[in-house]
């Protein structure tokens, strides 16, 4: 056995002691679970002593509640790693198992007309307490998973093959290809030799040459672990997987942003909010267009062409907040604390937000959503550079519509763009959104939208 590859085993057996990441991950997989049966128990107990010092009724609810929710987190995944790993999207997939759950037992009981038998004050208590507790629970128990687990949620291995890296961090044991570990060498020494090596890997990624690719591959699909082999070739495509056409192999570079239901379940959730807020809303529209013509005179609305879903072009509305002669319909110059362009009442409704309710015209329209990226102008730039031109995939943030509000809204990126940061930051946000959308996100969303209406770069 050649010297590096014993000092890999070396370092495999120093190790052997300490538990293997599957085992950690069960470990903590069922530390979550125990949480969470402790929030919902605890949450209806707390409801009894707080609001109904019945007989157990608390139990009898909660009892059926529990296996229910536990089915549907699983369902929902929200015992993965990738919900460990990305803390919010557990907290979400757990809050919707448990509402899901919620909802089935109340519609149980209503049918078998069982509800009366129970308090509906306790058990109101206990569905807001369980849910929040739950939320809570789960926040501060994901966001430390690293630490618990020991720095790293999956066990990497790296192959190197005739290519050096320079960065080994990423990877939790590094084995050096030779004699003894060969492709070429087929023979049942070999792949045990291999196969004991990786034994308690999660993942194993190969570095060698392109000629090499098909011999590491037929090696690797027998071992039962996630394989991959590097391809930095493909990092300009940045592909998303694997596809076929034809009986050939293509790389898939993109996928719609969201499948047809959720599409329909987005513009559902559209439809409705935007129609009761316009009738909400009409007389607050009414006095802001009369103070506008009442202050300066010209359109209410501004009228300007933004970038929506699929790069397409659209008209979006706002109500006009400077002086007519002093319009920037391109955007090419962003506005600022002190604009002079600004009227006394422009200035108010910039301030509060209010400038953007004409935009829920657009949301029933189609062109525009609730919740997405804000659109920008065609002209906008950062650091004298249009947007594109800082980082190329500004485009792929078109990917689904632009919404009234987002994720970078309510993380305080909004106002002018003056950096290349000011548009980075947002970029990552929205392109987070369009990585994670759920309907409970975008309510999420909403709700933390109001915190931020006034803002300190409203203006």
């Amino acid at each position: 056995m050649n010297v590096n590859a014993f000092n890999s085993r070396l370092a495999f057996g120093a190790r052997m002691e300490r538990p293997s990441h599957e085992t950690l991950r069960n470990r903590f997989y069922l530390s979550l679970l125990l949480l969470d049966t402790c929030c919902i128990l605890g949450s209806f107990f707390a409801a009894h002593l707080l609001y109904d010092r019945g007989n157990g009724d608390w139990f009898i609810v909660a009892a059926p509640l529990l296996p229910l929710y536990v089915v549907l987190a699983l369902n929902a995944r929200a015992y993965t790693v990738g919900a460990v790993d990305r803390y919010g999207l557990g907290v979400l997939r757990s809050a919707r198992a448990f509402l899901f759950a919620a909802v089935f037992m109340i519609m149980v009981a209503f049918f078998m007309k069982a509800s009366a038998d129970y308090s509906r004050g306790m058990v109101a208590i206990g569905l807001t307490f369980g849910l929040a507790s739950l939320m809570a629970g789960r926040l501060l128990l994901l966001r430390h998973a690293r630490k618990l687990m020991g720095g790293d949620l999956y066990s990497t291995y790296l192959i190197c093959d005739g290519i050096h890296l320079v960065d080994f961090s990423k990877f939790s044991f590094v084995i050096h290809a030779g004699t003894d570990i060969d492709p070429d060498l087929h023979c049942p020494d070999m792949y045990d030799r291999l196969a004991t090596m990786l034994k308690h890997a999660d993942r194993v990624v190969v570095g060698c040459p392109p000629e090499r690719r098909a011999l590491w591959s037929h090696l690797l699909k027998g071992l039962g672990i996630k394989a991959e082999i590097m391809a930095p070739e493909l990092e300009q495509t940045s592909p998303m997987g694997i596809g076929s056409c034809g009986g050939r192999p293509t790389l898939v570079v993109a996928n719609g942003a969201l499948s047809k239901f959720d599409s329909i379940t987005k513009r559902g959730f559209d439809v409705t909010v935007s129609g009761f807020a316009l009738l909400f809303l009409l007389p607050a529209f009414l006095t802001i267009a009369l103070a506008i013509r009442l202050e300066t005179r010209g359109p209410v609305f501004f009228v300007q062409t933004r970038i929506g879903q699929g790069n397409r072009q659209f008209r979006m509305l706002k109500f006009r907040s400077m002086r007519v002669e002093q319009l920037d319909h391109s955007g090419t110059r962003s506005t600022g604390r002190d604009d002079d362009r600004i009227t006394r009442v422009g200035r108010f409704i910039r301030a509060t937000s209010l400038d953007e309710l004409p935009q829920l015209l657009n949301v029933l329209l189609g062109d525009m959503s609730i919740v997405g990226p804000r659109p920008h102008a065609l002209a906008s730039r950062a650091a004298d550079k249009l947007f594109w031109e800082i980082d190329g995939r500004y485009w792929h943030r078109h990917a689904t519509k632009p919404g009234l509000t987002g994720l970078a809204q309510i993380r305080g990126y909004r106002g002018a763009t003056e950096h290349a940061s000011d548009l980075t930051n947002r970029l990552q946000a929205d392109l987070e959104y369009l990585r994670d959308w759920s309907l409970f996100r975008d309510l999420w969303i909403v709700l933390q939208t109001f915190r931020v209406l006034v803002h300190k770069n409203a203006f």
